[in-house]
This record gives C-alpha cells, structure tokens and sequence, in this order.
C-alpha cells in the first residue's frame, strides 16, 4: 500500500512591494494554520528584513523559513534599493530590470529546494515556467480584487467593449495614466495573454485576494475570462498588537464615536506640496478630528512643518494628529472613534476598511485605485473626492466628502450602514474561504505527487 504524503513545501514568491509581500505574508501563515504545510518565502536580503524588523511580532509563531533572492549586482541599484518601499521612483524601472534577471537565481532556488507548489505573483511569468520545467506546479496569487482583476482582463480581451457592469469604468484621464504606467513594464519570458500570461501558465485554480460575500459577480467573471476556477483567500487583515502605539489609542480615546478621519495613501505613494496643502485646507473647512500619515520619497528632506500650509500644524493641535511615514492602519481603524478612512484605494487599505466597518473617504491615484474605488462606492460604503478639469483634487471637493461622510447624519450613518453589511460578510467568510483555499492547494499537490509517482 502506498504511503500517503504527509506535509507539501510551499515556495510563496512575491513581487517586492509592500503591497504583494505582505499579503503573501499573511497566505502563508494562514495556510501553515490549516494545513501541514512547509512554508518557504522568497524575497530579496532587504524584504525579509523589513518582515523580520517589522511589527509583525507573532511570525516566530509560525514556521516560515526565508529564502534569499539575489538580484543582479547593478551600479546604480545598491541592495537597499531591492524594494519598491526604498527606491526612488527613478530607478523603479531598473529594480523591474534587475527582477526579470533574476530568473537564474531563481533558478538555484528552485533546483535546490524541490518545492512541491509555487505561489507565485504577476509580473515574473517564467517563475512557473521554471517550474514547470522540473514538473512543480504553480499557482497564480492576485493580490489585488476580483473587480480589477475582471475589468482588465475584459479590457484586454475584448478591447473596446463595455464591461458588463457598468458602474465599473474609468474616466479618461485614468485610462491615459494607465497606459501610460503599464506601458512601461517590461517582463522576460511572457506569454501571449492577459497579464503576460501569468494567468493561463496557473495550474488548475488562480488565487485572489477578496471574499465572494463583497465581489462574487466579478470572482464569477473573473473565472469565465481566465477559464480557471478563482478561489478567494479572504482579505489576509493583519492584526498587529503593539505597546508602542499606546499614545495614538489614548489619544483616539478622547475623541467622540465616529467624528475623526484617518488619512494616508499608502506605503508608496507620495502627494505633492500643493495636494497635500488642498487636503488641509479641506481639512480645514470641516473642523473635523484627524489622524494624517504623511510620506515622502526617500531622496526628498521635505519634512511635514514645510509641506503644509504656514501655521496650519498651531490651529489643528487640539483636533488633528500628524504622524511621518508610518502608523499602525489596523489598530487606528479598529478604534470606534474613527468615522472615515481617507484614502488613496489600494486594495489592502480597501479590504481593511471594509474589515472595520470604515466607510472611505476614496482619493485614487493611479492604477487599480480608481476601479477599487468604484467598486466600494457600488457597495455604498465609499464617496468619492471629485478632482477638476486638470485632474487635481481640491479643498472644496475634500470638504464635500468628509461632511458626507462624518458630520452630516444621514449621510454617514448610511455609508456606516454599508460598511457594517460588508464587514460582516467579509467575517462570516473569512475562515471559510482560508479553508477553501488549502484544500484546494492540498488537492494540487497530492494530484501531482501521484502524477510523479506513477511516472
């Protein structure tokens, strides 16, 4: 009698933003939860030490063991450039560069570890060409929504034919900044189709990062444009607890239930002066209580006294919190006095909302951002800031959004209304779909262990 296979190696491999290491992060150890599986993840030196630094202090919970990616030593890209957290937005078509030749590294990898899985990410289409070649099979990971996945997807395929749901669109100004962003990427080893072809080289199942109780009619899309059956993970929330965000709680403490505006766009984007200085002003007109989470390039010595508007920071003290660079997103949306969520709708920071039960103050700015926009104001948990005829969001259309969303009742309590259905939906699927999930990673290993046992 056959010996039934016991324990499968999972080798996850990520693109190196903040925005697809972290919810691969989050998969692994909610797979090593579930399962018997051996987890291996894949970054480079500079990423795995930022998740080892990090606040992340229940990883020595979980047995996730690290593997180095080495990319290809480039004058002008020093290791602690081997992220898209550190790198000026200069080089971050080089550090794409030195990526897509890091294949043989890759390589090594791969012959040494003798993975039984691959879960891998978008942009590297000959990492389950790799391999395929020493007959390990590999699994697609979207880490962004079914919404976004299936609207490219259609755009792709079927050119200029209307997506089928007709409250997702973009406005033209985005689908020029989208051409020209994606334009620009450029990956080794493609294959012809939608997303270089990282979709069809998936074996069986694509993975993506959402719950069908927010997104079904687009998972359902999604897997009729891909042919492959979608399987949502859930929305991977990190619940970090940490001592040293005591000051910000009690300083939330002491704020009225619903009446404070969480703002921040993200590990990697950055506003110039003169939106940074419209969103005060708007900050401003309403006199509502803020936490703000300002970030600036890396390269740039512009602090926060000279980014904002003279005396701005003296008249604010009593209502407004501003923080640099980072802040615990999880632990503030958590707190009850939060009423709003300011954001640019990156979809890690949409799925936290809805988590929470935050209605979004949505500011898009590139990318996927608009159509995850879109798709939460569909839901009704979302108003979006309008920007003018140049594309700019202004004081005015900033005001507009935070008294809809905080301080005209109606209005807020329908989107907090909103936000509360979709929260509890997102809950009552969460383990549910995790589940899914390894059982359908387990089913691909042993199918495959019993393919290579039989040849």
């Amino acid at each position: 009698m056959e010996k039934q296979q016991t324990s499968f190696k999972i080798l996850m491999f990520p693109w190196l933003a903040h925005g697809h290491v972290y919810p691969f992060l989050e998969l692994s150890k909610k797979l090593i939860s579930k399962k018997n599986f051996q987890i291996y993840f894949c970054s480079t030196p500079i990423n795995i030490d930022s998740i080892k630094n990090s606040s992340h202090k229940n990883l020595s919970d979980f047995s996730i063991e690290f593997v180095e990616l080495h990319l290809p030593s480039l004058p002008e890209l020093p290791p602690q450039y081997h992220t898209t957290k550190n790198v000026p937005p200069n080089l971050k078509l080089t550090l794409m560069q030195a990526f897509q030749m890091s294949s043989s590294s890759f390589s090594s990898i791969i012959t040494n570890l003798k993975p039984d899985l691959l879960i891998y990410d978008a942009l590297q289409p000959w990492a389950p060409k790799l391999a395929s070649s020493h007959g390990i099979p590999a699994v697609h990971f979207a880490t962004c929504g079914a919404t976004t996945m299936s609207f490219f997807h259609h755009s792709y395929t079927y050119r200029n034919a209307n997506f089928p749901f007709p409250a997702i669109y973009q406005r033209d100004y985005e689908q020029r900044d989208i051409k020209t962003q994606g334009g620009s990427i450029k990956v080794n080893d493609a294959t012809e189709g939608f997303a270089f072809g990282t979709l069809k080289l998936s074996h069986d199942i694509v993975l993506i990062k959402t719950c069908k109780g927010i997104e079904e009619k687009y998972v359902d899309y999604l897997s009729i444009l891909c042919q492959r059956k979608v399987v949502p993970v859930g929305p991977l929330i990190t619940h970090a607890k940490n001592e040293e965000n005591l000051e910000i709680k009690k300083w939330l403490s002491t704020k009225d239930q619903f009446s404070t505006v969480y703002i921040s766009f993200g590990s990697e984007n950055y506003l110039s002066k003169e939106q940074i200085e419209e969103i005060a002003e708007g900050l401003e007109l309403t006199n509502v209580n803020f936490i703000w989470v300002l970030k600036f390039p890396a390269e740039n010595a512009v602090g926060i006294d000279e980014s904002l508007p003279e005396g701005f920071i003296e008249r604010v003290k009593e209502r407004g919190k501003i923080l640099q660079g980072w802040a615990p997103q999880t632990e503030i949306l958590a707190h009850s006095s939060i009423g709003g969520f300011m954001s640019h709708c990156g979809w890690s920071s949409v799925m936290e909302s809805i988590y929470f039960a935050v209605p979004i103050i949505a500011m898009p700015l590139k990318l996927d951002q608009p159509i995850n926009t879109r798709m939460v104001v569909e839901g009704g948990a979302a108003v979006e800031v309008l920007r003018d005829d140049e594309g700019l969001f202004r004081a005015e259309e900033v005001a507009k959004a935070i008294k809809t969303a905080i301080l005209e009742k109606s209005s807020g309590e329908g989107l907090r209304d909103k936000a509360r259905e979709l929260s509890q939906k997102m809950k009552n699927e969460e383990e549910e779909a995790i589940n899914e999930a390894a059982d359908q990673l387990w089913q691909v290993c042993i199918k495959n262990h019993n393919i290579v046992q039989c040849s």
